[in-house]
């Protein structure tokens, strides 16, 4: 299975579990969509990108992570 087959399976898991707990469809696409900023600017900030995050530390992936 395909890197993006596989990022797009657990996409779609991820919205089964949040539409079983009640979220609506925009709901769902509203914490997915965070979710992804948070990992890509992760990504961005580890090698070979270096770049600074944007993302203040408390609310960065790692802390997300953490919990």
């Amino acid at each position: 299975m395909s890197n993006s087959t596989q990022l797009v399976s657990k996409l779609w898991n991820y919205c089964s579990i949040l539409r079983d707990d009640g979220l609506s469809y925009g709901d769902y696409v509203e914490q997915l969509t965070f979710l992804l900023f948070l990992k890509m600017a992760d990504e961005q900030s580890r090698s070979p990108y270096n770049k600074p995050s944007a993302v203040p530390k408390g609310t960065d992936w790692p802390s997300l992570l953490a919990k």
